[in-house]
Formats: C-alpha cells, structure tokens, sequence
C-alpha cells in the first residue's frame, strides 16, 4: 500500500502551493498614459498571448487586481491617482513599471513628470527600453512569477525600506557629484585649470 502512494501523492509545504497558485494567476490592472500602452496591447494580442502565463484576465477594477503595470508617463497631477489605485488593490499586490518614463521619467526631467514611480510604490520589477518591446514586458513578467514562487511572503514595508537605503545612497551621490561640478566651475571662472 505505501509503494502505491509513494507514487501517486506529493508532499510539500503549504505556503509553497499558494505561492505557485499565486505566480499562475496574477490579475494585472494596466494604468498606460503614453505610448507603451500601444506595445502592451501587442501583448495581449495573439501573438504574444499574455495568457499563457496566467493574465488572462486584466483586472480594470484595481479592488480585484493583484499586479499594477504603470506604463507611460506619470504627471504630478496623476501621481495621487495612482496612489489611489495602488492603496486599493487587495494584499499581496504586486508592481511592474514598464518603460524609460514609469521608471526613471525618461526624457521627461522636468518639474512636471515623476521621475519614477519607484518614488511612491514599491516596484517590484523594472522593464527598460523606450518603448520596451513586448519579448521584455513578458521576461519581466516571468521574473516576477519566479520571485512569487521562491520568496513567498515578502512584505511591501520591507521593500520599500530597502528602496528608500537605495535612494538616499543615490541621493548622496548626486550631491557629491553636484559640488564637485560648482567647484569646478567656480576654478574655471577664476581664470585656474579646470579639475578634472
């Protein structure tokens, strides 16, 4: 009797079926301003077919999404609206910021654009590219799949700590290299060798 079972029963761990439950299907909601929102349709389309991973269903009701993808450009007048959005999806939520204007503003440094949404949410995956191809939405998806399967239980506060260290580690940098860039102006304007 325990040779029959040996072959046809799996023992494992509780959390880890939720976890594969969860990578298999995810309910993304898009929030698209700009012209990635073109290359995520693509993806939807036949060809690409998103639904082989489980997204079959896009969730436009962010109360009954699990995956936010922010595609496009985010004004600072849309900034609280996706807040909104992402303050109303359910636990655990998930973020993908798709393109060079979601995840770093892009061309856009001005006043007027955020310069990441990383700024307000915590992402979880970063798709580059200007427009990112649909080949790229889709690996990040399949990242995040993987890293629902192997890190099941992974608090937002957690990743949102870890990216507000980043920040201020970026942030620091940046000062850095502004005085460094006065002071060398300020020994050109003298008439001195430029340091370089």
């Amino acid at each position: 009797m325990i040779s029959l079972l040996s072959d046809n029963v799996i023992v494992g761990k509780m959390k880890d079926v939720i976890s594969w439950g969860r990578k298999y299907s995810l309910w993304p909601t898009p929030f698209a301003t700009a012209c990635c929102g073109i290359e995520y349709m693509s993806t939807m389309a036949s060809r690409y077919d998103i639904a082989r991973f489980g997204m079959e269903r896009q969730a436009f009701s962010p109360r009954q999404a699990d995956l936010l993808i922010v595609i496009g450009t985010i004004c600072l007048k849309s900034r609280p609206v996706l807040r909104k959005v992402w303050d109303q999806m359910p636990e655990p939520k998930w973020c993908i910021s798709m393109g060079a204007c979601a995840s770093s503003g892009g061309m856009f440094d001005v006043y007027s654009v955020c310069q990441g949404v990383d700024e307000f949410i915590p992402v979880d995956v970063f798709v580059p590219g200007c427009p990112p191809r649909p080949e790229m939405l889709l690996h990040g998806l399949v990242m995040l799949q993987e890293m629902i399967q192997q890190k099941p239980g992974h608090a937002h506060e957690a990743r949102a700590y870890i990216r507000r260290m980043v920040q201020q580690s970026i942030d620091a940098q940046w000062q850095g290299s502004l005085n460094e860039g006065a002071l060398n102006d300020k020994l050109n304007g003298n008439g001195k060798e430029l340091l370089t």
